[in-house]
């Protein structure tokens, strides 16, 4: 039904070619026979629809470039570390300690992983200067290496977006963006809050939106961050301990445009699926106080399977439209058999690997990557750059996929015309599916890697 306006015109037209070949005075005399309004009409009208159209249609979204935050080496948490800032904290709470311990060594996290400075101190400081602190220091160098990369000023952006999940300041992180790189007065500036680790990709979804309307060649500059100052929990509820096992520091700054001059991707597809109606899934990662009063981040068992549910309702949305006719076929016959009574046949699950060559999944965990590698049928190649951002960075939150993209990038893995899914979840609960296509490879490896993707992959 996609295809109902090609199937019917190429017919016709290979028609009027064949009869045009038999007979071509025909065909030549024909327009003469014509009356002046019918010949009128003849060429306006088709002339009128086909403008109509290309003024109409969507406009292409391009990726020119990205970076990501690289911590400060002063601010690395080795594990054994957290381990001792965790045993200082809970001061005679050895249920507190052993939970943090175990739950480390299951993480998949690595040795480098970074805390800002506010969190080394015992007990954490959250007070609002010492986030505005990391929030700058976060925000600032990213973007200046940003714009460094693209030699695109601060005076070309056109839209402004942020997104930051616990964290909103007043004025907003975006209001200190624009201040500390004196953008224009007139430009849109949007930050989103609460979304989760989602948000960086569905600021990728209200950016194309907003390009839409703005002038063509407009630049959309998103920064995606989660600020940990303030979020640490000091309770004793495991479900909310777990925040502080996987969180680290990180933020990355996405430069996007309606021209494909110096643009790396081009924006292909966007799903996004949402199971907030369900009770269970609405709560599965809820900001909430304690009994004792301590607020932070409650993770619920029943997440993996409710992510595991949102992936496959997106999958059931973006198959259609990448997967190869092959796939699909196969998918139709399983579905049909299924109809067939007493018939013992399992559903087909569309192979993703024939549409896609790259994937980012949101390094949320090691349980939320294992997950998604089995319900895909994914390699142990395509979830490296997942585990091996989850091992170097931790979760970075809405940033995670922005760094597995590095990932990539760093390995020279990525070539001319390979696409890229993009897969992200986040409170609410949501699943974003976002496809690239690369045009142009890059030469050199973003800063948050440069100095140590030689030394992977490891054995997390």
């Amino acid at each position: 039904m996609k295809n109902f306006l090609i199937v019917i015109v190429l017919p016709l037209v290979a028609t009027i070619l064949s009869a045009m070949w038999s007979s071509p005075d025909k065909i030549l005399a024909w327009p003469l026979a014509l009356r002046p309004v019918h010949l009128f009409l003849a060429t306006f009208v088709p002339t009128a629809t086909i403008t109509i159209y290309l003024v109409h249609r969507p406009r292409g979204v391009y990726l020119i470039s990205y970076s990501c935050f690289r911590p400060y080496s002063s601010w690395r948490i080795p594990l054994a570390n957290h381990v001792e800032h965790v045993s200082h904290v809970h001061m005679n709470e050895k249920k507190a300690w052993h939970f943090a311990t175990r739950m480390l060594e299951r993480s998949g996290l690595g040795n480098e992983t970074s805390f800002p400075p506010s969190l080394h101190y015992i007990p954490p400081l959250g007070c609002l200067s010492e986030t505005r602190a990391e929030a700058k220091t976060v925000i600032f160098t990213t973007i200046d290496d940003l714009f460094a990369k693209t030699s695109i000023g601060p005076n070309a952006i056109d839209i402004l977006i942020v997104n930051c999940g616990i964290v909103n300041p007043t004025p907003s992180l975006a209001d200190m963006i624009m201040r500390r790189y004196n953008l224009r007065g007139d430009i849109l500036n949007l930050q989103l809050s609460g979304m989760g680790c989602s948000a960086g990709l569905i600021g990728v979804g209200l950016a194309k939106n907003l390009l839409q309307t703005a002038p063509f060649g407009a630049h959309a500059l998103l920064v995606s961050t989660e600020i940990l100052t303030g979020m640490y929990y000091t309770g004793k509820k495991p479900s909310m301990q777990l925040t502080n096992a996987l969180f680290r520091t990180g933020g990355a700054a996405v430069l996007l445009s309606t021209s494909k001059a110096k643009a790396r991707f081009e924006l292909t597809q966007m799903v996004r699926k949402s199971t907030c109606d369900q009770d269970n899934a609405y709560r599965c990662v809820f900001h909430e106080e304690d009994a004792e009063g301590y607020s932070g981040l409650s993770l619920s068992k029943d997440l993996l399977d409710i992510a595991d549910k949102a992936l496959k309702d997106n999958m059931t949305t973006l198959g259609p439209n990448v997967l190869p006719f092959s796939e699909k076929l196969k998918f139709l016959v399983s579905f049909t058999l299924e109809k067939v009574p007493n018939a013992r046949i399992n559903q087909y699950i569309p192979d993703f690997r024939t549409a896609f060559e790259h994937f980012c999944i949101h390094a949320g965990g090691r349980g939320v990557i294992d997950g998604v590698q089995r319900s895909l049928g994914l390699s142990d190649e395509h979830v490296e750059p997942s585990r091996m951002t989850l091992h170097r960075f931790g979760n970075t939150s809405s940033s995670s996929v922005w760094y597995e993209l590095a990932y990539i990038d760093a390995k020279g893995q990525i070539k001319k015309g390979e696409r890229v899914w993009m897969i992200g979840f986040g409170s609410g609960y949501k699943c974003i599916s976002v496809v690239w296509k690369c045009i142009r490879p890059t030469q050199h490896a973003d800063m948050a890697w440069a100095d140590c993707i030689h030394r992977y992959p490891v054995n997390p």
